[in-house]
């Protein structure tokens, strides 16, 4: 190829990891956001078994910073002109390569098992809530304030604490149908208006907290997996073109 289209090649080819480094350093940024899990829903997947929306975070963590340095590092290759820079670059691009697509899969698997219906959560709630082990003291403290924060009761509805046997039930067989946080509450955690809480009153969260519960794993699950599925398209395309340029090198 003559020197003016490998030229060509080497420009587009910085152009393109210019774009890939900032998608990268979003991918990192997001991942983190994941991992640190803002809303504090992370018992409820790890109390399953099925946390690895979470280790699919931590793994864009090390893919998304890899891929900012490493597409420096192909510019700087680029610029050279070397076939040996731009083999070790090809090499990287694609071990990081791999392990984003072991992220983005994961994420997207777990969250079609832990939130594609309600049973799995609600059976972990009747389960676990009010329960003396450490699950259950995870799962109690989870729901308390999912329940609190968004206004709503059990996985599908108040009544889920009455159709089916639960712990709650079994630990409080004299107190509330349901969880006192089922209620509307005064500033100092005390049930406003207990008779009604108890009779199914006006102070009831009616709603279930599943239809949040599945909203905020999907914003996770997006993060990592839609995201991280953009950006390793960008990094397919962008190997395929480094291919040619270093084919093309002398």
């Amino acid at each position: 190829m003559a020197s003016g289209g490998i030229a060509t090649l080497m420009y587009l080819l910085i152009a393109l990891n210019i774009l890939a480094a900032a998608a990268s350093l979003a991918l990192f940024a997001v991942a983190i956001w994941v991992a640190v899990d803002a809303n504090k829903l992370y018992a409820i997947s790890a109390v399953s078994g099925k946390d690895d929306i979470f280790a699919g975070a931590w793994i864009a963590i090390f893919t998304g910073f890899a891929f900012f340095l490493t597409c420096l590092f192909g510019i700087y290759a680029a610029l050279k002109r070397s076939r040996r820079l731009m083999l070790v670059y090809l090499f990287l691009m694609f071990i990081i390569f791999l392990f984003e697509c072991a992220s983005a899969i994961t994420a997207a698997t777990n969250r079609d098992y832990l939130v594609g219906n309600s049973n799995l959560v609600k059976k972990q709630m009747l389960q676990y809530y009010a329960d003396d082990s450490s699950k259950g003291k995870q799962i109690t403290d989870t729901w308390n304030r999912v329940m609190q924060e968004d206004k709503c009761c059990g996985a599908d509805g108040p009544t889920d604490w009455l159709t089916f046997n639960s712990t709650y039930k079994a630990i409080y067989p004299g107190s509330y149908p349901w969880p006192s946080n089922c209620c509307e509450k005064l500033s100092n955690a005390e049930v406003k208006d207990p008779i009604g809480c108890n009779d199914g009153g006006s102070t009831l969260f009616r709603k279930g907290c599943f239809q949040y519960i599945e909203s905020v794993l999907s914003r996770y699950t997006w993060a990592i997996s839609w995201y991280g599925f953009a950006v390793l398209m960008l990094v397919f395309f962008m190997l395929l073109l480094a291919m040619v340029y270093y084919i093309q090198l002398d």
